[in-house]
């Protein structure tokens, strides 16, 4: 293998999280308390993978292979030994080999790379008709508000794919592909239709569940 693999602990869930993206975590198993206290103590990450058979609390979980790798960002702890995390979504990962030895999975895990995006007029049409899109629906969004804004769009095309993944109502598996995915473009590709078909029922706000806090990055009253 090109690349030395690393041990992360892994926190199986039935959640998808994307690079660059944020999430609540509460803790109140002993095997995931005594995880995230390790995390903490040695500065480490864990990786959320999302569950293929199995379920989050309790018994023997069978992960997908790609996850991505968090960062612990906050941690408030209950006077019981619950714990309430803050983490952000950092990198993505391929699990080889899973360790079960503990109380908690360990993932023996090597980097998952995106191609690079070579210029071309696909790509540059392509990257357009997203952000066109993407600015469309927030401003959508936002217009229930009567807020006035400007969308502020990541230069790096990688991470504008999975920011806008990840504010798009979708189903897990849909999810684990976009996310296994390793062409931008191609993930680009496939987010534009589901851009286009939220732009047609922003009318219906049970498609929605993010709001102004979410969304605050992307948000520049004027």
């Amino acid at each position: 293998m090109a690349h030395k693999l690393e041990e992360l602990p892994l926190f199986p869930l039935n959640t998808v999280l994307f690079p660059y993206a944020a999430l609540q975590l509460h803790i109140f198993e002993d095997r995931y308390r005594e995880m995230i206290r390790e995390c903490v103590e040695f500065d480490r990450p864990f990786g959320i993978v999302l569950i293929r058979r199995g379920s989050e609390t309790g018994g023997v979980v069978e992960p997908y292979m790609v996850g991505t790798a968090v960062r612990i960002v906050q941690v408030h702890n209950y006077d019981d030994g619950r714990m309430d995390l803050h983490v952000q979504g950092e990198r993505r990962f391929r699990i080889r080999e899973l360790d079960e030895s503990r109380s908690f999975l360990v993932g023996k895990v090597e980097p998952v790379i995106e191609l690079e995006i070579e210029e071309s007029p696909r790509a540059e049409d392509l990257l357009y008709r997203a952000r066109e899109e993407f600015e469309h629906l927030i401003q959508k969004l936002f217009a229930r508000q009567e807020l006035s804004i400007k969308v502020q769009f990541p230069n790096d095309p990688v991470v504008l794919s999975f920011t806008i993944a990840n504010l798009l109502p979708m189903e897990n598996l849909e999810k684990q592909r976009l996310l296994e995915t390793t062409d931008t473009l191609e993930r680009v590709e496939e987010l534009i239709p589901i851009l286009q078909t939220q732009n047609l029922e922003i009318a219906a706000p049970s498609y929605y569940r993010v709001g102004s806090t979410e969304l605050k990055e992307w948000q520049s009253p004027n």
